[in-house]
Parts: C-alpha cells; sequence; structure tokens
C-alpha cells in the first residue's frame, strides 16, 4: 500500500519507458512507517510520525504530508488527538493530505453520508475523495466513486472532502512479496514494453487520490515555494471543477 502511494506521488517510469509515472517523479520522498504489513496501527504511532515530521521538517525540508489512512471519528475534530497533530502540522507550515476513506456506501450498495474518516475530518487538511475518470481523457464522463466517502462529517457537521483526485483503478509500483501482493495477485500488471516483467500493481480508493493532490502540491510548492498550506488549499479548491454528487 504504501509502495503504490509513494509510486503515485514519484513513481520515474523507469520500467515502462516514461509511460507510467507519478505525479511529481522529481519529487524527495521521506518515508515515515506508521501502520504494519496489513494496514493496521496505532493512532499513537501516526501521531508519532506526523510529530516527527514537524520536528525534522527543516532538516529534510519536509513540505507535504500525505496519510493514506484513517480511522471513524470519535469525538470533535477540535479535541481528537489525531487531528490535533495535523492541525500542529499545518502551523508548521506543512500541507497535510489526508484520504476521505472508502465509505460511501453500504453493503446493499446504498449511498451513505457521512463517513469521512479522522483525520480527513480536520478542517486545516486537505481531504480527498477519489474520482472515477472512466479511463477517458474528457471530463465530461467523470463522476465520484460509489465507495468514496461523503460528508458532511459525522461528528462537527463540516463540509468535506476537499477535493476528489482519480482513484478508480489506478496503476503504480508493485512491492514484490508484500501483503497485497501475495493477496492480490490478479491485480499484478505486465509492464508494458516488458512482457515479462511484472513491475506494476492496481489498487482503487482514496488511498490513491489523496497521492495524486500530494503530488500536485509538490509540483506546485516547486514552482512557488513561498505558498503556505492554507494558500494551497485555496489555490486546489478555487481551481477545481464542480463535479455533481
Amino acid at each position: 500500500h504504501g509502495t503504490h502511494v509513494a509510486g503515485i506521488v514519484m513513481g520515474s517510469g523507469n520500467q515502462s519507458a516514461g509511460l507510467i509515472t507519478g505525479i511529481a517523479p522529481d519529487a524527495n520522498l521521506i518515508a515515515v512507517k506508521v501502520l504494519d504489513q496489513h494496514g493496521a496501527g496505532n493512532v499513537s504511532t501516526v501521531i508519532s510520525g506526523i510529530n516527527w515530521c514537524v520536528q525534522n521538517k527543516s532538516q529534510y525540508n519536509i513540505r507535504v504530508i500525505d496519510l493514506s489512512l484513517g480511522h471513524d471519528p470519535a469525538e470533535s475534530c477540535a479535541t481528537d488527538p489525531l487531528c490535533t497533530a495535523v492541525r500542529s502540522a499545518v502551523k508548521a507550515g506543512i500541507v497535510v493530505v489526508c484520504a476521505a476513506g472508502n465509505k460511501g456506501k453500504n453493503s446493499l450498495g446504498q449511498t451513505v453520508y457521512g463517513g469521512v474518516e479522522c483525520p480527513g475530518v480536520e478542517p486545516s487538511a486537505i481531504t480527498v475523495g477519489a474520482l472515477n475518470t472512466h479511463n477517458t481523457l474528457t471530463r465530461s464522463d467523470d463522476t465520484v466513486d460509489t465507495y468514496s466517502s461523503r460528508g458532511p462529517t459525522y461528528i462537527d457537521h463540516r463540509a468535506k472532502p476537499d477535493l476528489i483526485a482519480p482513484g478508480n483503478k489506478i496503476v503504480s509500483v508493485r512491492a514484490p512479496g508484500s501483503y497485497l501482493d501475495t493477496t492480490y495477485p490478479a491485480n499484478e500488471v505486465t509492464d508494458p514494453f516488458h512482457a515479462t516483467q511484472v513491475d506494476y500493481f492496481l489498487l482503487s480508493g482514496t488511498s490513491m487520490a489523496a497521492p495524486q493532490v500530494a503530488g500536485t502540491v509538490a509540483l506546485m510548492l516547486h514552482a512557488n515555494p513561498g505558498l503556505g498550506p492554507e494558500s494551497v488549499k485555496g489555490i486546489l479548491m478555487y481551481t477545481a471543477l464542480p463535479l455533481s454528487l
């Protein structure tokens, strides 16, 4: 999961002759591992990871944090410890991008509202839902993925997510031997120019949509290093195209 997310941000495209690349392939990556091989972990570990980024912001020039993770909110974002950590990172000048979650429908396929996960409920974060492009370049047929979590937020009733980005059937870097790789071999993708090589993997979710935005933020900050988190969020939301739910 983490390898796939990282590839969406900054995959080099070396194995596909540049056909499959990340959004910002020349960006620098600082990998802060907070979950186990099954995608499980403790909130305290995630908070420690965020705090580490804040403490080491200057040393490693950390400008963006991608959080392709979440849990059901249990209290207001004003007091939630994970939201507080995100808020502190934003105050320190780091743009924090969060996945909205994949709880946009129930087991019967019915639309569910209020499913945005924590820390995506935090107002200062850029919370990203998943878009289905239907494998076309045109925008006219784009739709919100049915599984993508919808607002308002469960406890605070805030408007979220802030943006949506492509998250359906995204091809990115494969991690051979990982839990996802061994559990879902059908998701392996053969290299376009090397029929015997399998260096890529297919995943869907708001976890894949969030790094699309994180990579875009990296490009924005490269073009204009003086932008702060609030300005970045405002520009992205102001220039986004409206899309009906």
